[in-house]
Protein backbone atom coordinates (compact mmCIF):
# COMPACT_ATOMS: atom_id res chain seq x y z
CA UNK A 1 0.00 0.00 0.00
CA UNK A 2 1.49 3.40 -1.01
CA UNK A 3 1.68 6.39 0.98
CA UNK A 4 -1.50 8.30 -0.79
CA UNK A 5 -3.44 5.13 -0.37
CA UNK A 6 -2.92 4.58 3.19
CA UNK A 7 -3.48 8.15 3.90
CA UNK A 8 -6.80 8.26 2.26
CA UNK A 9 -7.99 4.99 4.16
CA UNK A 10 -7.12 6.95 7.29
CA UNK A 11 -8.78 9.91 6.07
CA UNK A 12 -11.98 8.00 5.11
CA UNK A 13 -12.15 6.10 8.46
CA UNK A 14 -12.06 9.31 10.26
CA UNK A 15 -14.86 10.97 8.29
CA UNK A 16 -16.90 7.80 8.52
CA UNK A 17 -18.15 8.67 12.02
CA UNK A 18 -19.02 11.79 11.46
CA UNK A 19 -20.96 11.14 8.45
CA UNK A 20 -22.68 8.40 10.29
CA UNK A 21 -23.18 10.38 12.79
CA UNK A 22 -25.17 13.04 10.67
CA UNK A 23 -27.29 10.95 9.34
CA UNK A 24 -28.35 9.87 12.82
CA UNK A 25 -28.98 13.24 13.81
CA UNK A 26 -31.08 13.40 11.01
CA UNK A 27 -32.91 10.82 11.50
CA UNK A 28 -33.81 11.83 15.19
CA UNK A 29 -34.74 15.34 13.98
CA UNK A 30 -37.12 14.07 11.71
CA UNK A 31 -38.50 11.19 13.80
CA UNK A 32 -39.03 13.85 16.30
CA UNK A 33 -40.68 16.23 13.92
CA UNK A 34 -43.53 13.43 13.31
CA UNK A 35 -44.05 12.98 16.47
CA UNK A 36 -44.45 16.63 17.12
CA UNK A 37 -47.17 16.62 14.17
CA UNK A 38 -48.80 13.07 15.56
CA UNK A 39 -49.26 14.36 18.68
CA UNK A 40 -50.14 18.17 18.45
CA UNK A 41 -53.70 16.99 17.41
CA UNK A 42 -54.18 15.40 20.38
CA UNK A 43 -52.46 17.84 23.01
CA UNK A 44 -54.63 20.75 21.10
CA UNK A 45 -57.68 18.57 22.02
CA UNK A 46 -56.33 17.93 25.49
CA UNK A 47 -56.03 21.73 26.11
CA UNK A 48 -59.30 22.63 24.39
CA UNK A 49 -61.26 20.30 26.87
CA UNK A 50 -59.55 21.81 29.84
CA UNK A 51 -60.25 25.31 28.83
CA UNK A 52 -63.56 27.11 29.93
CA UNK A 53 -65.94 28.13 26.72
CA UNK A 54 -65.94 31.91 28.61
CA UNK A 55 -62.28 32.09 27.70
CA UNK A 56 -62.27 30.58 24.70
CA UNK A 57 -65.02 32.86 23.38
CA UNK A 58 -63.22 35.96 24.98
CA UNK A 59 -59.58 35.68 23.87
CA UNK A 60 -60.51 33.23 20.80
CA UNK A 61 -58.56 29.10 21.04
CA UNK A 62 -55.25 31.03 19.71
CA UNK A 63 -54.60 32.11 23.05
CA UNK A 64 -53.06 31.32 26.26
CA UNK A 65 -55.47 30.22 28.49
CA UNK A 66 -56.35 32.14 31.89
CA UNK A 67 -57.30 28.88 33.70
CA UNK A 68 -57.74 25.11 33.16
CA UNK A 69 -60.51 22.83 34.72
CA UNK A 70 -61.64 19.77 34.75
CA UNK A 71 -65.64 20.96 34.34
CA UNK A 72 -66.01 20.25 30.51
CA UNK A 73 -65.12 16.35 31.04
CA UNK A 74 -67.69 15.98 33.70
CA UNK A 75 -70.17 18.26 31.80
CA UNK A 76 -69.75 15.95 28.87
CA UNK A 77 -70.21 12.83 30.79
CA UNK A 78 -73.02 13.77 32.17
CA UNK A 79 -74.99 15.35 29.05
CA UNK A 80 -73.94 12.85 26.69
CA UNK A 81 -74.99 9.99 29.12
CA UNK A 82 -71.66 8.40 28.44
CA UNK A 83 -72.33 4.91 30.68
CA UNK A 84 -75.27 3.76 28.21
CA UNK A 85 -72.86 4.21 25.24
CA UNK A 86 -70.04 3.06 27.09
CA UNK A 87 -71.88 -0.46 27.70
CA UNK A 88 -73.34 -0.18 23.77
CA UNK A 89 -70.36 -0.27 22.51
CA UNK A 90 -68.62 -2.71 24.52
CA UNK A 91 -72.04 -5.15 23.80
CA UNK A 92 -71.08 -5.00 19.78
CA UNK A 93 -67.51 -4.40 20.29
CA UNK A 94 -66.24 -7.28 22.56
CA UNK A 95 -68.47 -9.95 20.47
CA UNK A 96 -67.59 -9.29 17.21
CA UNK A 97 -63.76 -8.99 18.13
CA UNK A 98 -63.43 -12.55 19.66
CA UNK A 99 -65.74 -13.79 16.60
CA UNK A 100 -63.80 -12.16 14.13
CA UNK A 101 -60.39 -13.60 15.42
CA UNK A 102 -62.25 -17.03 16.15
CA UNK A 103 -63.52 -17.40 12.84
CA UNK A 104 -60.54 -15.76 11.19
CA UNK A 105 -58.04 -18.16 12.82
CA UNK A 106 -59.95 -21.31 12.06
CA UNK A 107 -59.85 -19.91 7.94
CA UNK A 108 -55.98 -19.34 7.98
CA UNK A 109 -55.44 -22.36 9.86
CA UNK A 110 -57.17 -24.30 7.84
CA UNK A 111 -55.96 -22.18 4.23
CA UNK A 112 -52.24 -22.31 5.64
CA UNK A 113 -51.53 -25.43 7.25
CA UNK A 114 -53.27 -27.69 4.84
CA UNK A 115 -52.73 -28.38 1.45
CA UNK A 116 -56.17 -28.94 -0.29
CA UNK A 117 -57.96 -27.84 -3.68
CA UNK A 118 -59.59 -24.77 -2.90
CA UNK A 119 -57.28 -23.10 -0.34
CA UNK A 120 -55.96 -20.66 -2.82
CA UNK A 121 -59.32 -20.15 -3.43
CA UNK A 122 -60.90 -19.79 -0.29
CA UNK A 123 -58.15 -17.15 0.92
CA UNK A 124 -58.52 -15.06 -1.96
CA UNK A 125 -62.24 -14.81 -1.07
CA UNK A 126 -61.95 -13.47 2.34
CA UNK A 127 -59.06 -11.22 1.27
CA UNK A 128 -60.84 -9.54 -1.49
CA UNK A 129 -63.87 -9.00 0.78
CA UNK A 130 -61.31 -6.46 1.72
CA UNK A 131 -61.72 -4.42 -1.83
CA UNK A 132 -65.29 -4.28 -1.60
CA UNK A 133 -66.40 -0.23 -0.56
CA UNK A 134 -68.69 -0.87 2.32
CA UNK A 135 -70.95 2.09 1.07
CA UNK A 136 -71.72 0.44 -2.15
CA UNK A 137 -73.87 -2.49 -0.69
CA UNK A 138 -75.69 0.04 1.31
CA UNK A 139 -79.00 -0.48 -0.56
CA UNK A 140 -79.36 -4.09 -0.89
CA UNK A 141 -77.61 -4.73 3.07
CA UNK A 142 -80.63 -2.00 4.18
CA UNK A 143 -83.22 -3.85 2.70
CA UNK A 144 -82.11 -7.25 3.58
CA UNK A 145 -81.95 -5.99 7.47
CA UNK A 146 -85.55 -5.62 6.87
CA UNK A 147 -86.67 -8.36 5.52
CA UNK A 148 -84.57 -10.95 7.23
CA UNK A 149 -86.32 -12.70 9.86
CA UNK A 150 -84.85 -13.69 13.16
CA UNK A 151 -86.27 -15.56 15.95
CA UNK A 152 -87.41 -13.76 18.28
CA UNK A 153 -85.02 -15.61 21.17
CA UNK A 154 -82.15 -13.26 19.26
CA UNK A 155 -84.10 -9.79 18.34
CA UNK A 156 -86.71 -8.33 20.04
CA UNK A 157 -88.33 -7.07 16.60
CA UNK A 158 -87.92 -10.28 14.82
CA UNK A 159 -85.56 -8.84 12.60
CA UNK A 160 -81.45 -7.57 12.08
CA UNK A 161 -82.47 -4.01 11.68
CA UNK A 162 -82.33 -2.18 14.91
CA UNK A 163 -80.37 -4.64 16.55
CA UNK A 164 -76.79 -5.12 18.43
CA UNK A 165 -76.70 -8.43 16.73
CA UNK A 166 -77.00 -7.13 13.15
CA UNK A 167 -74.34 -4.32 13.64
CA UNK A 168 -72.12 -7.81 15.56
CA UNK A 169 -72.55 -9.12 12.58
CA UNK A 170 -71.60 -6.66 9.92
CA UNK A 171 -68.30 -6.01 11.58
CA UNK A 172 -67.59 -9.96 11.52
CA UNK A 173 -68.20 -9.67 7.94
CA UNK A 174 -66.18 -6.86 6.70
CA UNK A 175 -63.08 -7.34 9.59
CA UNK A 176 -62.41 -11.16 9.17
CA UNK A 177 -60.92 -11.23 5.54
CA UNK A 178 -58.19 -8.59 7.13
CA UNK A 179 -57.78 -10.98 10.49
CA UNK A 180 -57.49 -13.93 7.57
CA UNK A 181 -54.78 -12.49 5.50
CA UNK A 182 -52.78 -11.61 8.44
CA UNK A 183 -53.19 -14.61 10.23
CA UNK A 184 -52.31 -17.11 6.97
CA UNK A 185 -49.32 -15.05 6.36
CA UNK A 186 -47.72 -15.76 9.91
CA UNK A 187 -48.83 -19.09 10.27
CA UNK A 188 -47.13 -20.24 7.09
CA UNK A 189 -43.92 -19.25 8.90
CA UNK A 190 -44.84 -22.10 11.37
CA UNK A 191 -42.86 -25.07 11.25
CA UNK A 192 -45.07 -27.96 8.81
CA UNK A 193 -43.16 -30.76 11.35
CA UNK A 194 -45.41 -29.32 14.30
CA UNK A 195 -48.95 -30.20 12.38
CA UNK A 196 -46.89 -33.62 10.94
CA UNK A 197 -45.55 -34.69 14.64
CA UNK A 198 -49.58 -33.68 16.48
CA UNK A 199 -51.53 -35.99 13.32
CA UNK A 200 -49.25 -38.63 14.20
CA UNK A 201 -49.04 -38.84 17.59
CA UNK A 202 -53.19 -38.92 16.49
CA UNK A 203 -54.08 -35.51 17.53
CA UNK A 204 -57.51 -34.26 15.97
CA UNK A 205 -57.41 -31.07 13.88
CA UNK A 206 -58.74 -28.81 16.55
CA UNK A 207 -56.43 -29.67 18.97
CA UNK A 208 -53.49 -29.05 16.45
CA UNK A 209 -55.07 -25.67 16.03
CA UNK A 210 -56.22 -24.87 19.61
CA UNK A 211 -53.06 -26.48 21.64
CA UNK A 212 -50.48 -25.73 19.08
CA UNK A 213 -51.10 -23.33 16.57
CA UNK A 214 -52.96 -20.86 18.50
CA UNK A 215 -50.59 -20.01 21.38
CA UNK A 216 -47.81 -19.52 19.04
CA UNK A 217 -50.17 -17.02 17.45
CA UNK A 218 -50.86 -15.09 20.49
CA UNK A 219 -48.56 -11.95 19.84
CA UNK A 220 -50.11 -11.57 16.39
CA UNK A 221 -53.58 -12.30 17.62
CA UNK A 222 -53.00 -9.70 20.50
CA UNK A 223 -51.99 -7.00 17.71
CA UNK A 224 -54.97 -7.85 15.51
CA UNK A 225 -57.22 -7.75 19.15
CA UNK A 226 -55.93 -4.39 19.33
CA UNK A 227 -56.67 -2.97 15.75
CA UNK A 228 -60.07 -4.64 15.59
CA UNK A 229 -61.20 -3.56 19.01
CA UNK A 230 -60.38 0.24 17.80
CA UNK A 231 -61.59 -0.45 14.12
CA UNK A 232 -65.33 -1.34 15.77
CA UNK A 233 -65.52 0.60 18.61
CA UNK A 234 -64.63 3.73 16.50
CA UNK A 235 -67.38 2.83 13.96
CA UNK A 236 -70.51 4.85 13.38
CA UNK A 237 -71.47 4.85 10.03
CA UNK A 238 -73.01 1.04 10.19
CA UNK A 239 -74.67 1.98 13.37
CA UNK A 240 -75.91 5.26 12.02
CA UNK A 241 -77.70 3.21 9.23
CA UNK A 242 -78.77 0.08 11.08
CA UNK A 243 -79.89 1.51 14.46
CA UNK A 244 -82.95 3.90 14.58
CA UNK A 245 -83.13 3.75 18.27
CA UNK A 246 -80.55 6.48 19.79
CA UNK A 247 -80.45 4.74 23.30
CA UNK A 248 -78.60 1.58 21.64
CA UNK A 249 -76.17 3.08 19.32
CA UNK A 250 -72.07 3.38 19.96
CA UNK A 251 -70.52 6.03 21.76
CA UNK A 252 -70.06 7.72 18.54
CA UNK A 253 -73.45 8.69 19.07
CA UNK A 254 -73.04 10.07 22.48
CA UNK A 255 -70.51 13.04 20.66
CA UNK A 256 -73.21 13.84 18.49
CA UNK A 257 -75.62 14.35 21.24
CA UNK A 258 -73.00 17.00 22.55
CA UNK A 259 -73.75 19.10 19.69
CA UNK A 260 -76.19 21.83 19.47
CA UNK A 261 -78.95 22.49 16.81
CA UNK A 262 -77.53 25.88 16.59
CA UNK A 263 -74.93 26.06 18.62
CA UNK A 264 -71.93 23.48 19.63
CA UNK A 265 -69.88 24.40 22.32
CA UNK A 266 -66.08 22.56 20.75
CA UNK A 267 -64.28 22.71 24.13
CA UNK A 268 -67.27 20.34 25.66
CA UNK A 269 -66.74 18.52 22.49
CA UNK A 270 -62.85 18.07 22.41
CA UNK A 271 -63.71 16.76 26.43
CA UNK A 272 -66.04 14.19 25.15
CA UNK A 273 -63.86 12.68 22.49
CA UNK A 274 -61.10 11.96 24.89
CA UNK A 275 -63.48 10.30 27.17
CA UNK A 276 -64.96 8.74 24.14
CA UNK A 277 -61.11 7.38 23.42
CA UNK A 278 -60.44 6.30 26.58
CA UNK A 279 -61.19 2.08 26.51
CA UNK A 280 -59.01 2.01 23.08
CA UNK A 281 -56.33 3.63 24.87
CA UNK A 282 -56.91 0.71 27.85
CA UNK A 283 -57.20 -2.12 25.45
CA UNK A 284 -53.77 -0.61 23.95
CA UNK A 285 -51.86 -0.49 26.98
CA UNK A 286 -53.21 -3.76 28.26
CA UNK A 287 -52.03 -5.40 24.88
CA UNK A 288 -48.68 -3.14 24.12
CA UNK A 289 -45.96 -5.86 25.06
CA UNK A 290 -48.16 -7.84 22.73
CA UNK A 291 -48.91 -5.73 20.11
CA UNK A 292 -45.59 -4.10 19.84
CA UNK A 293 -43.78 -7.69 19.26
CA UNK A 294 -46.67 -8.32 17.11
CA UNK A 295 -45.71 -5.55 14.73
CA UNK A 296 -42.36 -6.96 14.57
CA UNK A 297 -42.57 -10.60 13.96
CA UNK A 298 -40.62 -11.61 10.78
CA UNK A 299 -38.74 -8.26 11.23
CA UNK A 300 -35.51 -10.41 11.51
CA UNK A 301 -36.23 -13.36 9.04
CA UNK A 302 -33.92 -13.41 6.74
Amino acid sequence: MTGASAAASVAAVAHSPRRIRGRRVALHAFLTFMAIVWLFPLVWAIYTALRPYADTQLHGYLSVASGLSLNNFSDAFNQGNFPQFYLNSLIVTVPAVIVTLLVASLVAFAVSRFSWRFNLLVLLLFTAGNLLPQQVIIVPLYRLYLALPVPHALSDNGLLYDQYLGIILIHIVFQVGFCVFVLSNYMKTLSQELTEAALVDGASVLTIWGAIIVPLCRPVIAALATLEFTFVYNDFFWALLLMKSGDRRPITSALNNLQGEFFTNFNLLAAGALLAAIPTILVFLALQRHFVSGLTLGSTKG
